[in-house]
């Protein structure tokens, strides 16, 4: 019951702040409340915003796919390369889709298969897929694609809607709807909570991790080849910095780091604060490297805020010891219940 407060205050904070934004923006310029800043307001950062969705599912599992940014150039630079040797482009693109989810099977098996951190491995993915991506172009810029292609990325499909942001909208539609009305959904959040748990209870533990950053390579291998649309051009340093940004959307949106807790309803808020806080920003003329700072110190508080009020709501809720009680109990080795505490203790959000 406490953890659904916790979950309910948090997006209500998170709506304030989102509106506190807006109202900023607001008296920045009059142009803010138009529609075409809103539509360009999404599609300068849709392919973050896309990548946000699975990367949720990611940490909600208790891992992190740091890579995600240099899969999005490693498929774009695959397209790019392909299209660049005569490859017939209509098979270029799913073969640069098939390059992501490679790339994140691979990480996957390292983690699921032979229990690596994460942290670790999707680190190296990092820098060998960025590596890779840049031996594909090396330091040329490549276009020329299919004009269908560019229309893709480039022209509205609906409106104001460009196709890759009536992509995310229905993803994170269908995101919420697996993450917290199905059994896989449930799944994830258990084995996030505690692997070990999830294993005695008949979990496949393993193959869900599998899935999940397999997922994660193919939808930032997706976010990369339709990036390449929307520019026009590929360059091995496209995407440079993405997963700053989409860690910072997700933990922002209340999910823990070390996994267990969180909502898609969060995810959202988080999404809509970040992107309006990099236009409001922009609106003022703040320079680029002072806006990511700014993004890395909401990461930071994102971080550190949670944290800090369920370990203030612990010693609350603690009943206070009873006068001439015995102390605690400990184990033989002298380490006691504390001691034996791997992580911090994250809670299921169904």
């Amino acid at each position: 019951m406490r953890d659904r407060l916790w979950r309910w205050r948090w997006e209500l904070l998170l709506t304030a702040i989102l509106v506190a934004v807006v109202l900023v923006n607001i008296s920045l310029s009059p142009f803010y409340l138009g529609t075409i800043n809103f539509s360009n307001m999404f599609q300068l950062s849709i392919e973050k915003v896309i990548v946000v969705v699975i990367m949720a599912f990611v940490i909600v599992n208790g891992e992190i796919d740091l890579s995600v940014a240099s899969v999005m150039a490693f498929a774009a630079c695959v397209l790019a390369a392909l299209h660049e040797n005569g490859f017939p482009f209509e098979l270029a693109v799913p073969v640069a889709l098939l390059s992501g989810a490679a790339a994140g099977f691979v990480q996957g098996l390292f983690v699921a298969k032979l229990g690596l951190p994460s942290l670790v491995v999707t680190l190296a993915g990092l820098i060998g897929f960025r590596g890779a991506a840049r031996v594909l172009v090396e330091d040329r810029s490549i276009g020329g694609f299919p004009e269908w292609f560019d229309r893709i990325g480039q022209e509205p499909l609906v409106g104001r809607l460009y196709f890759a942001s009536l992509l995310f909208a229905v993803g994170i539609v269908v995101a919420g709807i697996v993450l917290h009305r199905t059994a896989f959904g449930r799944s994830v959040y258990v084995i996030g909570n505690s692997a070990e748990v999830a294993r005695y209870s008949g979990l496949a533990v393993a193959r869900t991790k599998l899935i999940l950053l397999t997922t994660s390579g193919f939808v930032a291998g997706l976010a990369g080849v339709l990036f390449a649309a929307r520019l026009g051009s590929v360059r091995g340093d496209l995407a440079l910095g993405f997963e700053l940004d989409i860690i910072t959307m997700v933990l922002l949106g209340g999910v823990s780091i070390f996994g267990g807790s969180g909502t898609i309803v969060g995810v959202a808020l988080a999404v809509l604060i970040v992107l309006n806080l990099r236009n409001g920003l922009g609106l003022a003329n703040v320079e680029a490297n002072t806006q990511t700072g700014i993004i890395g110190a909401l990461l930071i508080a994102s971080v550190l805020v949670p944290n800090l009020v369920g370990r203030v709501a612990d010693r609350l809720s603690k009943p206070a010891p009873e006068s001439g009680a015995p102390p605690a109990a400990t184990s033989p080795a002298g380490g006691g219940d504390a001691a034996r505490q791997e992580r911090p203790a994250s809670r299921v959000v169904p």
